[in-house]
């Protein structure tokens, strides 16, 4: 797994990360770690022509580099420059940020869903003791804003303080942070 520090891109970078191809490559690269464009290509489906390109998107947006450790100039490795992404709010004023923010969510949104499914359709071949610590729940709370991001920080932090096993039985654990407003109950005029 990458343990490079977190990035909190700008509207251009957060536009590299509106493909979900890419994400998923970014994503695997800070898990998996290095890799070359043809074994992401082969785990993802892709043809290598089309994931190089994203790579070198990533790349060129500072998600990944070159790992110049492996590999010789046929075969090119890269690896993550960190190990997570977060996304700060942009103001409400600044129009570029909002549109790539929205973009990078929806394409968010669409890797964490296939995620999920994949989740879903595997969990029947897990072992039972990864069985019982799979979980797809929600809950929903009548909160303030201030409530609400208190609440948010609090399982984030939860999530942060996890640090990693090691031993035989572990393997790496997705926990998704889904926190919002339930859609469509807050009018144009609150």
């Amino acid at each position: 797994m990458s343990t490079g520090p977190v990035v909190t891109p700008t509207p251009q970078q957060l536009r590299a990360l509106t493909h979900p191809a890419r994400l998923r490559m970014l994503g695997m690269l800070r898990v998996d770690g290095p890799a070359t464009a043809t074994s992401l290509a082969r785990a993802l489906g892709l043809n290598t022509g089309a994931t190089s390109y994203h790579l070198r998107q990533l790349a060129e947006h500072g998600f990944i580099e070159e790992d110049t450790e492996r590999g010789n100039a046929r075969d090119r490795w890269w690896r993550a420059t960190a190990s997570s992404t977060r996304t700060a709010p942009p103001s409400p004023d600044d129009v570029e940020g909002q549109d790539a923010a929205i973009a990078y969510l929806q394409s968010v949104v669409m890797v964490y869903a296939g995620q999920l499914q994949r989740s879903v359709e595997e969990l029947p071949l897990l072992p039972q003791p990864w069985q019982d610590a799979t979980t797809y729940s929600d809950w929903i709370v009548r909160l303030s804003p201030s409530g609400a991001a208190a609440l948010r920080e609090r399982l984030e932090a939860v999530v942060e303080a996890a640090t990693d096993e090691e031993g035989e039985d572990t393997a790496p654990y997705v926990v998704n942070l889904n926190a919002y407003v339930r859609p469509g109950v807050l009018g144009e005029d609150r």
